[in-house]
């Protein structure tokens, strides 16, 4: 913060003072004013929010003291310095106890005040970045969508407090939607590089070019298109963690990139010839069988070794039922409270088909059908009328009152299709398919007006 983006309050009844020390600090660029008394400051703080307030503690009307009080009342973060002649061990005791942050007796020296304004500046930064911090690592620690208590997600949460309070390298495997990406983040908020970042890498969404310049970053000119220099991933994560989302699908050449970083903790970005040490913890998950992958020789045994040091298997949502009301319940209220809903609960009807549907997609899976049932519903309760699977892939096993699940999807999407006056954009939008998927379903369905 520069010295024009700090607002100083000058609070004295002699002019002088008012006069020299104004002078002095608009010299050093601070934005400055002055007032003869609280009558008049208060008028200037109808007007502006003030960083530092200089505070007179003898003066006609409302004493410096009561001032003091009144102010820091109504905010906590401005700096208060008490300057007077009248310098007295009781008035300063009251003063710092009331929470003021310092105490100057006259005659003041300018440049000692602005050490003591640049050091109460500095420890108001700080404080506010503490603050900052730990909510930032109390919301890390505890990651909201990690909810249920079943043996198997016990075990999991027990392995991370384990592997958390070590270096290791962690391979982290379960089917798409079960949770990897918060486990990994769990076992990084838990650990001794909480305070530097956690850079994901999705392994699978990228081609082998362009997750080579995510990976170590590129000069300026290094190719075609490279009109400036980029740090890559793998540089801003030193000190802390990276995590591997589906390494599983990296190809040959990045596997073997990838294993000589690892093995050296050194790298170069493209189009450069200098080495940069990194020191990173390393974090993978996959959804694939890589021992398999191993055998068939699409992915090299040696880093497959380096990564697989501590695995953690996270169990389908099919295999800890148990969990999945805890969950219902916890989407229910996230998404009730962004859309601004008073929607109760689930019907014990609606509340079955869900523990008894397969939830192929897992956890994500169930959080989408949730946030759907949510958008649509208008009643107190969420039922089965409300519930929408549109992936499902018509095992018709699960019933409500007599009715398959596609039959359900049916009257779901033809609902939704006359709510919106058959508006297929804002129709898909709110059964959170595309369009393309939607046109299916009215074909599927032999749906119409």
């Amino acid at each position: 913060m520069s010295n024009k983006d700090i607002n100083i309050l000058i609070v004295d009844d002699e002019y002088s003072v008012r006069d020299s020390l104004s002078q002095w600090f608009k010299a050093d660029g601070f934005t400055v004013d002055t007032a003869e008394n609280a009558t008049e400051a208060f008028q200037k703080f109808k007007k502006r929010k003030w960083d530092i307030v200089l505070l007179d503690i003898k003066m006609p009307g409302m004493d410096g003291i009561e001032f003091n009080r009144h102010i820091l009342s109504v905010d906590k973060s401005i700096i208060v310095i008490i300057v007077t002649a009248y310098a007295t061990v009781e008035s300063a005791v009251e003063a710092i106890k009331d929470g003021a942050f310092d105490y100057i007796s006259k005659p003041l020296d300018p440049e000692y005040l602005t050490h003591v304004i640049r050091n109460a500046l500095e420890k108001r930064e700080l404080a506010k970045e503490n603050v900052q911090l730990k909510a930032r690592l109390t919301d890390l620690s505890t990651p909201d969508d990690i909810v249920g208590n079943s043996p198997q997600l016990r075990q999991v949460l027990k392995m991370v407090a384990s592997v958390a309070k070590t270096d290791s390298t962690v391979m982290i495997r379960g089917e798409s939607g079960t949770g990897k990406e918060l486990i990994a983040r769990a076992i990084h908020a838990n650990s001794v590089r909480k305070y530097a970042p956690i850079i994901t890498i999705n392994c699978g969404g990228m081609t082998e070019t362009l997750l080579e310049s995510e990976l170590f970053g590129h000069e300026k000119g290094a190719f075609t298109g490279a009109d400036r220099l980029r740090i890559g991933k793998l540089e801003r994560a030193n000190k802390g963690t990276v995590f591997f989302d589906e390494i599983g699908n990296i190809s040959e050449k990045m596997q073997m990139d990838l294993l000589r970083v690892l093995e050296t903790k050194q790298f170069t970005r493209l189009g450069s010839d200098k080495s940069i040490e990194v020191d990173f913890r390393v974090l993978s998950a996959t959804n694939k069988n890589l021992e398999h992958a191993v055998k068939r020789g699409e992915f090299r045994e040696d880093l497959y070794f380096r990564l697989n040091v501590v695995t953690i298997d996270i169990p389908p949502l099919r295999e800890r039922k148990e969990d999945i009301p805890l969950l219902c319940r916890h989407f229910l209220n996230k998404y009730t409270q962004s859309m601004s809903k008073s929607i109760s609960d689930i019907t014990p009807e609606a509340m079955e088909i869900l523990v008894n549907y397969e939830w192929h997609g897992n956890i994500r899976e169930l959080r989408n059908v949730i946030e759907r049932a949510v958008v649509v519903c208008d009643e107190e309760n969420i039922s089965s009328k409300h519930l929408s699977f549109p992936f499902h892939s018509g095992d018709t096993s699960v019933t409500t009152n007599g009715n398959s699940l596609e039959a359900t999807e049916k009257n779901q999407i033809h609902r939704i299709l006359q709510q919106t006056g058959w508006q297929i954009s804002k129709a898909a939008e709110i059964l959170k398919i595309d369009r393309t998927t939607l046109y299916n379903k009215i074909k599927k369905y032999n749906l119409s007006k």
